[in-house]
């Protein structure tokens, strides 16, 4: 991974900020979790993407992933 790529990243998501995304967790042995938010807050490091779970009624979540995630593939974003 070089420098050159995250900084790439970090422009990207910090350019999409307040924008809806759908997101692709990959929770390892197979499982994967879509769901919908939008991104809240890119820092140096993390940014940070509030969920809403509106079908099944459950409280919005506040979940952070660092830019690793995306070049490594642990997280897909799409916007919606």
């Amino acid at each position: 991974m070089e420098q050159a790529d995250f900084d790439k990243v970090r422009a990207s998501v910090r350019e999409q900020c307040g924008r809806e995304v759908m997101i692709q967790l990959d929770r390892g042995r197979n499982k994967i979790d879509i769901q919908k938010g939008v991104i809240k807050e890119a820092y140096p490091s993390v940014f940070t993407i509030l969920v809403e779970d509106k079908e099944h009624k459950k409280p919005a979540q506040l979940l952070s992933f660092s830019y690793t995630d995306i070049i490594t593939h642990e997280i897909r974003m799409k916007l919606c």
